[in-house]
């Protein structure tokens, strides 16, 4: 069998078991429940308040340390990340590892598929609280 005619099989075989997969590999409701882990100190949506964290609201895109009326640790101030979703991950998996002397007090997240379904949870939250 010719080379394309291969390929045009190949892809008329796959093409229909991709259609049933879920368009993202994240899971924002699996993300919502791994956000309970997170919530006896930080809060999220319309009207979240800074507890013994910050508000998380807008959180990729944010620069470290920025969200006013918080008290950071001088080394989450000075620490120069912008949160984007790599470091969020590396971050949540072991929180002083990648910040020395942050105040947060977290075992962290091991699991890569929860971080990437909280992480989806969390996205869908702009700076002011609202989904988008």
């Amino acid at each position: 069998m010719h080379a394309l005619a291969r390929l045009a099989l190949l892809s008329a075989l796959i093409s229909p078991a991709l259609a049933v997969l879920p368009a993202s590999a994240q899971d924002i409701a699996a993300g919502e429940r791994s956000w309970n882990k997170c919530r006896a100190c930080h809060q999220i949506g319309e009207g979240a308040k800074n507890l013994v964290g910050p508000q998380l609201n807008g959180l990729i895109g944010r620069h470290s340390g920025s969200v006013e009326g918080y008290s950071y640790s001088a080394a989450n101030k000075s620490s120069g990340i912008t949160w984007d979703e790599a470091v969020f991950a590396e971050y949540i998996k072991d929180p002083k590892a990648k910040i020395p002397g942050t105040k947060m007090i977290f075992p962290g997240i091991k699991n890569d598929k929860e971080i990437l379904d909280l992480t989806a949870f969390l996205k869908q939250y702009d700076k002011d609280g609202k989904k988008l």
